[in-house]
């Protein structure tokens, strides 16, 4: 009986053994099957969430002309839209939107770093200047880290423009999409030349981004494509083909802008014109975006892009009114300037009235 008794301990000890162990697969196999069912639900939502900012988000903004809000939206978004990459296909058009955006935010805020250094300069104050301006070249390198992620993602869906064929466009927001991506990779290169830092932009970006522009239909985009193609002319050595004239194509690419209501090749031209150090023709741009925006309305389904051109040609203004009054531009007085000669009055002749 003893022994009867012991072998019946001994397998029920065996039987717990082996019923904890039982418990342990079915537990781990339990939450092996929640891990799988999170991950479906995870990339579902990924996919939702990347579908409907490209066909609902993007659109709505770019109708809309409140910069500080589009801002807003990319910086604080981006991190949660992009981790969706983690669990579904990384979502590199939407990349290049929210870091060509979010890469602008931190750009406006150098260029205002740049006024009160310039400020600061005029009332001989060297030590806040000279900390302003650290602060614009910290600004532009973190600029540039953004605009050349842009960058990489326009590359990552479309491939590399010296490397690969015009993609096939689905749609107009497609061929948007990779203009914008074009246009990050030009800025990652201004920023970082601004930073006077190296974060690995490389150098003949303005090159190749000049060749890729003839993938889009320039009058479908108000000029744009050419501008930016003839600024690359206008400041690269070298880079001008025989025959042409860059700032010829300027002119051409401003009054389809002027017309369309998106004037975004203003901002090229002025940049182009700061190049060559032509002051006239840098006033003659502001001046004629000025008056263009009392003569043709904004684009409503471009209203964001035509107000980042407005924000851009300002901020040129601005930094020459702040250089030579130490105040920036005027309210209400975009495209006059301080030696403005005054405005010719009619004066009445009092004789004929006696």
């Amino acid at each position: 009986m003893a022994g009867i008794q012991g072998f019946v301990q001994r397998s029920g000890q065996v039987w717990n053994r082996y019923r904890g162990v039982a418990a342990g697969v079915a537990v781990s196999v339990a939450m092996s099957g929640c891990g799988v069912v999170n991950n479906m639900i995870y990339k579902t939502t990924g996919d939702v969430m990347q579908g409907f900012a490209k066909s609902h988000t993007i659109p709505y903004v770019l109708e809309s002309n409140d910069l500080s809000m589009s801002c807003a939206m990319s910086q604080a978004t981006s991190p949660l839209l992009m981790s969706f990459g983690r669990v579904t296909d990384e979502p590199d058009q939407l990349a290049v939107m929210l870091y060509l955006t979010s890469g602008g935010c931190i750009d406006e805020q150098a260029r205002e770093y740049e006024l009160d250094s310039l400020m600061a300069m005029r009332a001989l104050r060297a030590e806040e200047a000279e900390d302003a301006m650290i602060r614009q070249k910290r600004a532009h390198a973190l600029a540039a880290e953004r605009y050349f992620l842009g960058w990489q993602h326009h590359n990552a869906y479309y491939g590399h423009p010296d490397q690969s064929e015009c993609p096939d466009f689905d749609d107009d927001m497609d061929e948007f999409i990779y203009m914008a991506g074009l246009l990050s990779g030009l800025q990652a290169l201004n920023a970082e030349i601004q930073s006077t830092s190296s974060i690995g932009v490389p150098k003949n970006v303005g090159s190749t981004v000049s060749r890729a522009t003839s993938c889009l239909n320039n009058d479908k985009w108000w000029g744009a494509p050419m501008a930016l193609r003839a600024t690359v002319w206008a400041m690269i050595p070298g880079a001008l083909p025989q025959g042409e004239n860059a700032f010829e194509r300027l002119n051409a690419a401003d009054l389809q802008g002027e017309e369309a209501g998106v004037r975004l090749s203003h901002v090229f031209h002025a940049l182009a014109a700061m190049n060559k150090g032509d002051d006239e023709m840098l006033r003659d741009v502001i001046r004629r975006h000025a008056e263009s925006l009392d003569a043709t309305p904004s684009n409503e389904d471009w209203n964001m892009v035509d107000s980042m051109a407005t924000q851009m040609i300002v901020a040129i203004s601005d930094r020459m009114w702040v250089e030579n009054t130490g105040h920036r531009t005027p309210f209400g007085k975009l495209g006059t300037f301080w030696d403005d000669r005054p405005e010719a009055t009619e004066v009445m002749n009092l004789d004929d009235l006696l």
